[in-house]
């Protein structure tokens, strides 16, 4: 089994290298392949299981795009063969249709999702989240600069009990398509919900899914959805 993390020298804001960091512990039999930006991604010419990418820069996200756009038809075959991917924070904006800055000037993305992201880099956004996905709630943060627009209606994945979703006037959040999964909410996201560790372990043919750490983590995750269920009610 195999798994990519894309630029982990940049993609890594939030504490987001935790997020491959701790899944590779949970499956120490899967390769862990840290793909530099000056290296040729494995994805182009070998079989992975799981593509990862995490928070970034404004201009980190201008060097992904430009980096992955030669590979743009690869990604959108991996999509829809069902190939696992994470992409947190602003790391999914690099794959939908542009990013616009505040003077209207844009910057065309993959175009591999059907949403565009506007940047506001005067007013950071921060929230709390508590989001229904499946049969579980994932718990996070969001600390952004930019937020995402258009229908995700179809394509939504989670919905938002407390925060917002891909926009402050959205409960929609992040996006899937098949096995490809975006959620702005960081944390690290995995590091904070290990049910949705469990959940992708599953995804990549984990039978018996274990976590390292697990009661300890499971322990920290009903904590912290305890406390915002608590806040909730205090709304």
């Amino acid at each position: 089994m195999k798994i990519e993390v894309l630029f982990p020298e940049f993609a890594n804001l939030f504490g987001d290298c935790w997020n491959w960091k701790y899944l590779s512990r949970c499956m120490p039999e899967a390769e862990l392949i840290e793909t530099g930006y000056n290296d040729e991604p494995r994805f182009a010419s070998e079989k992975v299981d799981m593509i990862i990418m995490g928070a970034m820069t404004e201009h980190g996200q201008e060097l992904a795009i430009k980096k992955l756009m030669p590979y743009r038809d690869r990604l959108r075959e991996l999509i829809d063969c069902g190939v696992v991917f994470l992409m947190t924070a602003n790391a999914g904006e690099v794959f939908c249709e542009y990013i616009e800055n505040e003077d209207g000037s844009r910057i065309a993305g993959l175009g591999l999702v059907p949403l565009h992201a506007k940047r506001d880099m005067m007013h950071r956004f921060n929230s709390t989240q508590l989001c229904a996905f499946e049969d579980m709630e994932l718990v996070g943060f969001k600390a952004e600069f930019s937020q995402l627009y258009g229908d995700n209606s179809d394509f939504y994945f989670a919905e938002a009990k407390y925060g917002i979703g891909i926009n402050k006037k959205s409960k929609l959040e992040g996006v899937r398509i098949k096995n490809y999964f975006a959620t702005s909410m960081v944390g690290p996201f995995l590091m904070m919900n290990p049910p949705f560790v469990k959940y992708l372990m599953a995804l990549l043919g984990v039978k018996e899914p274990k976590l390292r750490f697990e009661e300890t983590n499971m322990a920290a995750y009903e904590r912290r959805r305890a406390d915002i269920i608590r806040m909730m009610g205090e709304k």
